[in-house]
Parts: C-alpha cells; sequence; structure tokens
C-alpha cells in the first residue's frame, strides 16, 4: 500500500469512527453472535485499516485511551470477523496484546468507562500465554468487570488446562491431543 493511499484511509477514518462503529446499537447487539453479513461488511469497511494498523502504520493512535481501545477492536475483534474460520483472524493478536499492555502501563484504563474496559483487556483474554490470562482475570476483578468475568475465569481454565484453545487447532493446523479430543467432543467445550 503506498504512502498517499495510508493517508487517505487516515483522513477517512479515525479512531473516533471505530469506537463509533463498535459501539453502536446495531453493531453491539452482535458483538459475541456475528452474523455473515456482518462479518463481510466489516471485511469490506475495515480490511485496509486492519492491515494498516498490523504494519504499524497507525501506532501514533497509542497516545491515547481511545486510540488505544480503537487499535485493540481493529487488531483484535474485527479480524475475528474479517476472517472468521481462518487462521488470518489471529494474525494480530499479538499486536493487540501489546497496545493493551500499553495502554494499562500508561494508566488509559482509570480512563475508560465499564464497556470500552472490557474491550481494552480483551486481547489478553483471547491470548494463550497463561500469564496473560492470569493478568486479564486480574484486571477483570480490579474493574468489577462482572459480565466478563467468567469469561475470564473460563479461558484461563482452558489455557491452564491445554497450554492453548483446542478450538483453534483446526485452523492453525495444529494436531489435537487426545486429551483435546475429548474436551472439544464434550458439551462443556468452546467454540470461540
Amino acid at each position: 500500500m503506498n504512502k498517499d493511499h495510508n493517508d487517505l484511509l487516515k483522513k477517512i477514518m479515525n479512531h473516533i469512527d471505530i469506537i463509533d462503529y463498535w459501539y453502536s446499537d446495531r453493531i453491539r447487539k452482535h458483538w459475541f453472535s456475528s452474523t455473515p453479513d456482518l462479518d463481510i461488511e466489516i471485511r469490506n469497511r475495515y480490511e485496509k485499516i486492519w492491515e494498516s494498523a498490523s504494519n504499524g502504520k497507525l501506532d501514533e493512535w497509542q497516545s491515547t485511551p481511545e486510540g488505544c481501545l480503537a487499535l485493540i477492536i481493529i487488531l483484535d475483534q474485527f479480524p475475528l470477523n474479517m476472517f472468521r474460520g481462518d487462521a488470518k483472524s489471529f494474525q494480530t493478536e499479538y499486536k493487540a496484546i501489546e497496545v493493551a499492555k500499553t495502554a494499562i502501563n500508561k494508566d488509559f484504563a482509570e480512563k475508560l468507562n465499564k464497556d470500552k474496559l472490557s474491550f481494552l483487556f480483551m486481547p489478553l483474554m483471547h491470548s494463550e500465554n497463561i500469564e496473560d490470562q492470569d493478568f486479564a482475570v486480574s484486571l477483570f476483578e480490579k474493574y468489577s468487570l462482572v459480565d466478563n468475568l467468567d469469561f475470564a475465569q473460563h479461558h484461563r481454565s482452558i489455557v491452564k488446562q491445554y497450554g492453548r484453545f483446542p478450538h483453534r487447532n483446526k485452523i492453525l493446523g495444529r494436531t489435537n491431543t487426545n486429551a483435546e479430543n475429548e474436551y472439544l467432543m464434550s458439551k462443556n467445550s468452546f467454540k470461540g
């Protein structure tokens, strides 16, 4: 992507646009239950900005709490929609984790409401690193984010038990262990 195109993207869309879209009444009701049409809409609308963010071209957004949140939505949430069922959906997860940690280190969590905090911390809950999982649970507890605390604890228990999320194995070309196969066939398995 050339510099002129990146400059055009930045003029067309800023971090406020991302937050306004994600927190709109229409999108909010699909946060954890998307539709194929919404996945396509997000891909058509945001894939280019995701590419810019993944290449570090929007890193200056990390100077504000809302900018960090917008980057996390772009890097952590949008790929799950845009590339559902594909390994690419996890491609920018690590960068989202870095942005979340940057925001926390800058005390930006103190400047966001609970709805926004949940998504600020979400990359840590999506991590397959147990230290990130422990950190996520501690943050959801610290900020009394009770609506998400059970999910954070559940994610952590999966990573603690298996060292990863078994439901990602097929997408990422990983071989299941026998224990993971049993878990994935159980009624308690997390599908992602």
